[in-house]
């Protein structure tokens, strides 16, 4: 019987590339750029490594179809390369693959890097009708601010919501996230604003506004992962260890008739969330999760995956959003470094950068946004696809002792 991998692999070093409009970087350069912060924070050389995960959403152009170019541009010692990809939840995706080499005895020390080059391309996260009918077979047809308006729509329906009050937390959400990307250095867009302008601002799929939308970027993030007694044995104290790290995909019952799905949540969340607790032996999420990093592609996402993670209660999220509890101050600070909808969204690299944040607050160095109290448990959330179609990934990280 599976027991999970609770406390078998340490995060021996992570690096992050600052997210942006990287025009004077190309993929090979911005992986580089998040490696070198890894390895040196690892305190290994590159020799050491035994495997490579690299995770890319889709961007055929600049990285090409295999893992060959993350071996080349890390010279890497010809160890197994594999490219991953799973959406937007191909960065966790390429965590996963190298935690479950280290958790099962295939690598001493493994490698997971995400990177995504768009900027370049032209992409803006509208459709594009020359990827063919298996493209939209799988669902993901339209817009995402289309199909994400739609959940907040149903959301609205569910829960007998007024549009006026789901506005006001969608903003509140918008407005707490600049205000964390403000003071982080790596992230695309570092302005605040008030709820004026987020609640005024040009309309892209009613009800979301331009700030409900998470904007298109360049970036790259990497971790190195080893055995707890590996970390120990090249001289790391303060150990952060996984606590669980669960993948969830939708096989069709979303959209089957009569299924009972009302479009007012994701389900593959709640499995994840739910194997992700029981794997890390978290019983009360409110009490034992003192930070989160969601994926925040659109305001409501973030107000939705609230209740779906089981922070809050099923149809009172809107009410904790306006009540502060995710707030930067607040009890379980949600996108402390300014989430997708700040530090930016490199779709492959997304699910890496939030175990990034995570891991240098619960060791204390994030700087001007860190917590006065270190988190004991910071849980990270990464989704792929559309509401009536996704894969959800959660991971729990923390200290060893924790």
């Amino acid at each position: 019987m599976a027991r999970g991998i609770k406390d078998k692999v340490a995060i021996l070093g992570m690096g992050c590339a600052r997210f942006g409009e990287r025009w004077d970087r190309d993929a090979d350069q911005l992986m580089v750029e998040a490696f070198e912060e890894a390895v040196a924070d690892a305190g290994i050389d590159t020799s050491q490594i035994d495997a490579a995960w690299m995770g890319v959403a889709f961007d055929a152009v600049n990285v090409g179809p295999s893992g060959i170019p993350l071996s080349v541009a890390l010279r890497l010692p010809n160890v197994g390369v594999t490219k991953v990809e799973n959406y937007c939840a191909s960065g966790t995706e390429s965590f996963r693959g190298a935690v479950y080499a280290v958790a099962s005895g295939a690598a001493d020390i493994a490698l997971a890097l995400g990177v995504e080059k768009l900027k370049d391309t032209g992409y803006g996260g509208l459709p594009v009708r020359s990827r063919g009918t298996t493209f939209d077979m799988v669902g993901v047809t339209g817009s995402a601010p289309g199909n994400f308006a739609q959940l907040a729509s149903a959301y609205r329906a569910t829960h007998g919501v007024g549009r006026d009050d789901l506005k006001r937390a969608m903003a509140h959400v918008s407005v707490k996230s600049h205000a964390n990307g403000a003071r982080n250095p790596k992230a695309h867009l570092r302005k605040a604003v008030d709820m004026d302008t987020v609640l005024n601002a040009p309309m892209i799929a009613e009800p979301l506004g331009l700030f409900d939308c998470c904007g298109v970027s360049d970036g790259a993030a990497c971790a190195i992962v080893t055995t707890p007694e590996i970390a120990r044995a090249l001289g790391k104290t303060d150990l952060v260890t996984v606590k669980a790290l669960q993948i969830s995909t939708s096989n069709g019952w979303e959209l089957q008739q009569g299924g009972g799905w009302n479009g007012s949540y994701f389900h593959t969340t709640r499995i994840a969330a739910a194997k992700a607790y029981e794997e890390a032996g978290v019983t009360n999420p409110r009490e034992q999760i003192s930070l989160t990093e969601v994926h925040d592609c659109f305001s409501i996402t973030e107000l939705v995956t609230m209740e779906d993670l089981f922070l809050s209660k099923e149809g009172e999220g809107w009410r904790d959003v306006l009540d502060g509890m995710f707030d930067a101050d607040g009890k379980v600070p949600c996108q402390i470094d300014g989430g997708l909808k700040c530090f930016g969204h490199p779709i492959g690299a997304s699910g890496l950068r939030m175990i990034y944040e995570n891991y240098l607050q619960l060791l204390g160095r994030a700087g001007e946004r860190q917590r006065k109290t270190p988190p004991s448990l910071a849980l990270s959330h990464n989704l792929g696809g559309m509401p009536s179609q996704n894969v959800s990934a959660v991971a729990i990280v923390g200290l060893a002792d924790a």
